[in-house]
């Protein structure tokens, strides 16, 4: 078994370019159920049914894992026998029947206004340092674009005079055009005349955002910064990355935005992702309407 998984994940790579990430992702799914099957005396995988599958993710339930992680989970070994299937190494796919846990949308969390531009105040002009997380956070709030997205900017992908940055989807293969506010241009601007120049080692490092040594900032950089400003303005709330983009997206929808819009600007393949900014939306009018009308 381990075998055909190692084949499958040189597949992934080599044939369908998926992302590092993703083939870890694949790779932790699968060798969990390897563990499974050979616990349970299970080592053809020629042998396995849909019904040792199914058991396998009712074990998965039992254990309290998310709906998502077996939702993932169903998705990575679907995709593994379909492979095994596609190259002749099983006579059928016992994955064919079994369906994913239908996953409950939860309404994402957002700052308020006065909470974001509280956040996005914390950082000190004084040093580069603080130059360059000014502008990451302006930039993060003013586009929603995703971490990943923004620590492998280029300097080459931003056009401060037109207001827009053009971000690289490479998981759909894609390119997006997104405009960004005065504050962030301005921070954006500081940060590339005052503080980048100095920060960067090599005069032909492309990545805009560098960290202090010079070279490229990875993603649990950047969350170790945003949770030390969270901190440092007193915030009673997890603050992640991703809260920003939440809230980005959230109040554009608040404030009037249609919909197509922002999943354009979020890079959403599908506007049924979008649409919970709606929802939000509508909660929030019937909280007005509650406390402000008469009779309600």
């Amino acid at each position: 078994m381990e075998k055909s998984t190692k084949e499958f994940l040189v597949y992934l790579q080599q044939t369908k370019g998926a992302s590092i990430n993703t083939i870890q992702s694949y790779n932790r799914d699968l060798n969990s159920l390897i563990s499974y099957l050979t616990n349970n005396r299970l080592c053809d995988i020629k042998k396995v049914t849909s019904t040792q599958l199914n058991a396998y993710f009712l074990e998965l339930e039992k254990e309290g894992r998310a709906t998502s992680t077996i939702s993932r989970n169903v998705a990575s070994i679907h995709s593994f026998f379909q492979f095994l299937f596609k190259i002749g190494k099983i006579d059928h796919d016992p994955s064919e029947t079994i369906s994913a846990p239908k996953i409950e949308r939860k309404v994402p969390k957002i700052l308020s206004l006065e909470e974001v531009d509280l956040l996005l105040n914390q950082p000190f002009n004084t040093d580069n340092k603080g130059i360059r997380d000014k502008a990451m956070l302006e930039l993060l709030y003013a586009t929603g674009i995703r971490v990943s997205e923004l620590i492998n900017l280029k300097e080459t992908d931003i056009n401060i005079p037109m207001g827009y940055i053009i971000c690289t989807d490479n998981k759909h293969n894609k390119e997006r055009i997104i405009p960004m506010g005065n504050v962030a241009q301005y921070a954006l601007s500081n940060y590339i005349k005052v503080s980048r120049a100095a920060m960067v080692k090599n005069p032909d490092e492309e990545i805009l955002f560098v960290n202090c040594l010079g070279s490229s900032m990875s993603r649990q950089g950047f969350w170790k910064i945003i949770k030390s400003y969270a901190s440092k303005a007193n915030i009673n709330k997890i603050i992640t990355p991703h809260i920003l983009r939440h809230s980005f997206a959230s109040h554009l929808v608040e404030n009037g935005a249609d919909l197509r819009s922002v999943q354009e600007m979020l890079g959403h393949s599908d506007i049924s992702t979008t649409q919970v900014y709606a929802k939000m939306n509508n909660h929030k009018l019937k909280e007005v309407y509650a406390k402000a009308h008469p009779r309600a």
